[in-house]
């Protein structure tokens, strides 16, 4: 049985977190157009400064900062930012964002997730039309950008935003 062209992309952005360097989770981006790759990101430091995995600690771990809070303290670039980064703005104009997150001690996908407040206005701002985040080896939810993002703004919710 042939797999499907969603969960092709997302085994692909799953296996593109592998070279994640976060030690909390790792994001694996797969930014597709007109059935053809585009770019790819994943969780790392910015060229050049030294990754989490090479320090052996995480600072919002030490911190017992909660998952989804407090970004600007962490080293790392986004999986969605550095797959945005490596593409030019022409390529990502319609183009659908697969992205895959994995723990980084046992290798399994994490369900549930999806990209932060910070990514999601860069990943409107490049113009991506979709956003596929798996959650099971098989089953993922699809993000319709302007939609979800944009006319239903979340960040226009009482006690959230910026």
């Amino acid at each position: 049985m042939r797999i499907d062209k969603a969960n092709y992309y997302l085994d692909i952005a799953f296996t593109v977190a592998e070279r994640g360097t976060c030690l909390r989770r790792l994001f694996g981006a797969v930014i597709v157009k007109n059935d053809t790759i585009v770019s790819t990101g994943y969780v790392g430091a910015p060229r050049g400064r030294k990754n989490c995995c090479d320090l052996g600690d995480c600072f919002r771990q030490k911190m017992n900062i909660p998952n989804g809070q407090r970004y600007e303290l962490c080293r790392s670039v986004h999986a969605e930012a550095n797959a945005i980064i490596a593409a030019s703005r022409e390529e990502m104009l319609g183009a659908t964002l697969y992205l895959a997150c994995r723990d980084p001690q046992s290798g399994e996908i994490i369900p549930g997730t999806e990209s932060c407040s910070m990514c999601k206005r860069e990943i409107i701002n490049a113009g991506i039309e979709k956003v596929v985040v798996r959650d099971t080896p098989t089953e993922y939810r699809v993000f319709d950008v302007v939609r979800d993002w944009v006319e239903d703004d979340p960040s226009l919710t009482v006690g959230e935003g910026y």
